[in-house]
């Protein structure tokens, strides 16, 4: 969440900010709510030093052995009013916790401000478009079946068999042995989260409708940027052992609510979809500098691939709810003659790290940490980004050599 002390110096200038990424902030709420906290707190607070003064002068008195019964009453008196005082306050308080759940994270300034995609700026391409098949993936190969799929679970999903489920194993592979390579540490974690810990990066409360919801309260995880952000939650971690780096291969699970007729063919938009997940945890001076180097762990396994891509800054129209700033990765899909997001890399400056209180200790004190992470990469859309690069109308392709220590034989049959 930001900084509740940003909108108490300068609530308009939060509101400006906050409006260039389409997000109309309720300064009447907060304004009603901190007018009400301040005048309880008061009353709390002066309650609580005459209690003190009184129950030390009810100790001395009755170390006299002189009468107590009027100072008790009026202890017993402040008692009550305390306690009354104080339940109005923690409500007040909780009524503020939610208003903050709702806001999203301030934009950096470097980030362009835009309303949509259409005000993102290309940073950069990398590598020939060399392809010129038309032929989409689920039409390539027989060996993604998403009519079997639809039998077992419904629309949405796929079922991979043979060679092209053994290329999936293989880019796995490679994604995390190239994480490791570059000082990551690797995790296997749940794939089920509870509350706190999807609270903690944002997706609860405003998001639940995205998420796979179980009867045991838990949500199946939307990415597995949840549990690992969540590793370091309610922790205070001394700044010398900065950045901390981790990775987990997981599946993620999306309702893909309110995208209906998008994408529903094939591999691009699924309900349960494999990804490498890239976080840091840093020092806020850090951290501009830590989402350029993830940024490049990720184009690392494009250029390994060699597949052509381009990097995308999204402007404040289009950046996610928890980032500040945020680069998207996208491939050349020859089918739709156009590039796709593979990866999205944000910063999230503080705001995850004040709702899962991740800390850091420094010469300054204790301070919140900055917490960065991106997807190296999205498997599935990896997978079709190779098929479809390397597709001549044969029924085999012949894959990157960076593949060759995971899988057999380059060529595969499709």
């Amino acid at each position: 969440m930001i900084n509740i002390k940003n909108l108490r110096d300068d609530i308009d200038a939060v509101a400006s900010a906050l409006a260039s990424r389409g997000y109309e902030l309720n300064k009447t709420i907060f304004i009603e709510l901190e007018s009400e906290r301040k005048v309880l707190q008061v009353e709390v607070e002066s309650l609580q030093s005459d209690r003190k003064n009184f129950s030390n002068e009810f100790g001395k008195l009755k170390s006299e052995g002189k009468d107590t019964d009027e100072l008790k009453d009026k202890i017993d008196q402040i008692n009550n009013t305390l306690k009354l005082k104080d339940s109005l306050l923690q409500d007040i308080l909780e009524k503020m916790h939610i208003y903050l759940l709702d806001i999203p994270n301030i934009p950096h300034e470097s980030t362009p401000v835009g309303k949509n995609e259409d005000d993102n700026v290309v940073v950069r391409k990398h590598g020939n478009i060399l392809s010129s098949n038309t032929v989409d993936h689920l039409d390539i190969t027989s060996k993604i079946d998403t009519d079997l799929a639809a039998k077992l679970a419904g629309s949405r999903f796929a079922v991979l068999k043979g060679d092209v489920a053994k290329l999936q194993r293989a880019l796995i592979s490679l994604m995390l042995d190239t994480a490791i390579k570059n000082g990551y540490e690797e995790y296997y974690v749940p794939f089920m989260a509870n509350k706190e810990s999807l609270t903690g990066t944002g997706q609860l409360p405003k998001f639940e409708e995205d998420l796979f919801k179980t009867t045991e309260n838990l949500y199946l995880i939307p990415t597995a940027e949840v549990p690992l952000t969540n590793v370091h939650r309610d922790t205070l971690t001394e700044i010398g052992k900065l950045p901390l780096k981790l990775t987990s291969h997981t599946p993620c699970f999306r309702s893909e609510a309110g995208s209906y007729g998008r994408d529903t063919k094939g591999l691009i938009r699924q309900h349960q979809f494999e990804k490498i997940e890239l976080v840091q945890v840093t020092h806020d001076d850090d951290s501009m500098n830590a989402l350029d180097g993830l940024l490049g762990n990720a184009e690392e396994i494009l250029q390994l691939l060699e597949l052509p891509y381009q990097v995308i800054e999204l402007c404040t129209g289009d950046i996610g709810f928890s980032s500040c700033k945020t680069f998207d990765i996208e491939v050349w899909m020859p089918s739709q003659n156009k590039y796709r997001e593979i990866s999205s890399c944000s910063n999230f400056s503080d705001f995850q790290a004040r709702r899962a209180n991740i800390k850091v200790k420094g010469e300054n004190g204790k301070n919140f940490a900055h917490t960065i992470n991106g997807s190296a990469l999205a498997v599935g859309r990896t997978l079709i980004a190779i098929l479809e690069n390397r597709y001549d109308g044969t029924n085999s392709i012949t894959l990157p050599k960076a593949l060759k220590p995971y899988i057999e034989d380059l060529t595969i049959s499709i």
